[in-house]
């Protein structure tokens, strides 16, 4: 079911590592512009909720790694290093906007259990009626595959869900889902799977997923009864136009079976989660 513009004031907007980072260098540049567009949009009196990837690949910088860490203790190592260099780059940005942002991160067991799992939400509903900016990240440091949520593309569409956002946007490098004939496919009103073999697994050194993972993320969305939209990053005003131009990118709408206002909490138990990711 297509949605009106009007309806989007909870914005959650992810932005991946493939989008900013060149090897593991940070788009300094690039961030600032999205940052930019955020802050008009809180201007406008949309909410924000921002999901960043990157603190390993920054970390990977520091610590001048050529390949994403294998061992799970250097890739927490690599995570912890980078996470406060990647929240300077956006607390200076925001300062510039004289707009504060504040650090968030999380596991699965913030979204597993009931008490967690509020205490997270009404962290979030505090710092956005306090018109701070909530960047999240997933907590590498800390996280192993008993509490990981998987990636920061499924990470953001559960975040929707906790905050009841009216839609989640999704950056990436690419215009979107491509057809056979490499066009943008606009709108996907039922992900089946010949949806799901239209994507393919991401090849980077310094992130992990692809359309994959960006393709489960809209489909926990859109159980929530969230739209989702995954276009580039790298146009301009790409998070602008992903809200008020409905030709950019490609936009996975609610089923038309899910009644408007009704959220569903996208929450299944571990043996289910892991089932689903071998599959």
């Amino acid at each position: 079911m297509k949605q009106s513009v009007k309806h989007y004031k909870r914005i959650v907007v992810k932005i991946g590592s493939s989008l900013f980072c060149s090897g593991s260098k940070l788009d300094c540049a690039l961030v600032d512009g999205l940052v930019g567009q955020i802050s008009d949009l809180i201007k406008q009196g949309k909410e924000v909720i921002v999901v960043s990837s990157g603190a390993i690949a920054l970390g990977m910088s520091v610590l001048k790694l050529n390949s994403r860490p294998k061992e799970l203790a250097n890739l927490q190592a690599a995570a912890a290093v980078g996470q406060h260099e990647l929240m300077d780059v956006y607390r200076r940005a925001f300062k510039v906007r004289q707009l504060n942002c504040a650090q968030v991160l999380l596991t699965w067991e913030d979204f597993d259990e009931s008490s967690r799992y509020l205490n997270a939400k009404n962290t979030l509903d505090t710092l956005l009626k306090l018109k701070v900016v909530p960047v999240i990240n997933e907590n590498d440091t800390i996280s192993t595959d008993e509490i990981k949520v998987g990636d920061n593309d499924q990470l953001s569409a559960h975040v929707a869900g906790l905050i009841g956002a009216d839609f989640l946007v999704i950056l990436s490098d690419v215009d979107g889902l491509f057809d056979r004939n490499n066009k943008v496919i606009t709108d996907v009103d039922k992900i089946t799977p010949a949806v799901k073999a239209l994507a393919c697994p991401t090849k980077k050194k310094t992130c992990v997923g692809g359309m994959v993972t960006k393709i489960e993320a809209a489909k926990i969305a859109v159980n929530s009864n969230i739209p989702c939209k995954i276009t580039n990053g790298r146009k301009n005003n790409s998070i602008k136009d992903a809200i008020f131009n409905f030709a950019s990118g490609t936009t996975f709408h609610p089923s038309a079976s899910v009644p408007l206002g009704v959220r569903a909490r996208w929450i299944v138990s571990r043996r289910h989660r892991y089932s689903l990711r071998k599959k």
